[in-house]
Formats: C-alpha cells, structure tokens, sequence
C-alpha cells in the first residue's frame, strides 16, 4: 500500500522536508521513495506541491498522512476537514475533565461476595509527653533587711560582691610588673 507522507533532509537543527509517495512498510528516512512530490521548509516557512501528481496518486489509492493531509486542505487541492494531529497527554484524566462526562455503569458482577474485615492500622509509637503541671504563681521576693547595728537601729547597705577579673588567653596576658617592696622604717 502507497501512502504520501514526509521524509526529512536537511542538516541538523535545520529541518526540510520532502513530500514523497512511499510503500507504507518502508521507513521514511531510509526507504527509497516512489516519487517525489514536493517540499516543507519550515524554517523559511515554504511550501511546494506538485498538485497534479498528488491527485493521480490519491486516485491510485496512495492515502495521504495526517499531516501532508492538513497541509493539502490547508492549499485547498483537497476538500476535507482537517485532522486533530496533535499528541495525546499520557498524564492521567483530572478530576475536572471527567465531572462533565456522564459515568457509564460497571457491569454486574458475579463474583462471591467476601466479608471484608476491618483493617487494623500499626502506627509506630510515638514519644509520651508528660502533662505540663500548673505553674504556682510566683511571689515577689522581699529584699532581705541587712542586720541592724548594735543599738543604732539604722541598716547597713549590703554590698554585692565584685565578679571576678576575667583571665585572659595566655598570648594576650602581659606579665605583671613586680614592684619593690618598701620597707618599713622603724
């Protein structure tokens, strides 16, 4: 069986086509075609058809490709509608494309019906929190009274305690410098 479709020439990232009449069973790009019957040129946006040789080959029974058939409706040498060619999504349906469609129904089943028992789902155990307990309210905390002086009633301030030098690394520290004692005199 004959069928018109394309075969494409050209170098690599610059597509042209061949419209050729070609034994369906043969590969496009390595059979050897019956004849040729026009060109695509995709990049120039240019096409060519030998409209004579197309209608004798139809005639003979060659049956055009989708594509080639578009392109004939499109140059009106054919009266057709023209073909959806676009590919097929191989993501599944959505929810939204089939809430239009009417649901067929399934067919009746003969199968034995089997009791189906509740499944009963292992969880890994998760960590125990203990129960926060309830926070006592907190009481202000009274400044302790400094012990009074013997007999003077009056209240001695009571002096914090000094923090500590901090030491410094042993690269930073400067030896202390050693001053001489004085005697005392007597």
């Amino acid at each position: 069986m004959l069928t018109i479709r394309l075969t494409r020439k050209g170098k690599k990232n610059q597509p042209f086509f061949k419209v050729v009449v070609i034994d369906k069973r043969r590969t496009a790009s390595g059979g050897r075609a019956v004849e040729d019957l026009g060109y695509v040129d995709p990049l120039k946006k240019r096409k060519s058809f030998n409209k004579e040789r197309i209608l004798y080959w139809i005639s003979k029974g060659a049956k055009p490709s989708a594509t080639i058939h578009n392109f004939l409706v499109a140059e009106k040498i054919i009266d057709a509608k023209k073909i959806n060619v676009s590919k097929k999504s191989k993501k599944p349906a959505s929810a939204e494309a089939t809430a239009g469609k009417p649901v067929e129904a399934a067919p009746a089943v003969t199968a034995p019906v089997v009791e189906e028992k509740p499944v009963e789902v292992v969880r890994p155990e998760e960590p125990k929190v203990e129960e926060a307990k309830p926070v006592e309210e907190a009481k202000p905390i009274e400044a302790e009274k400094p012990a009074s002086v013997e007999g003077s009633g009056e209240a001695k301030p009571v002096e914090e305690p000094k923090p500590t030098e901090e030491i410094k690394p042993a690269e930073e520290a400067k030896p202390a410098e050693v001053k001489p004692e004085e005697s005392p005199v007597a």
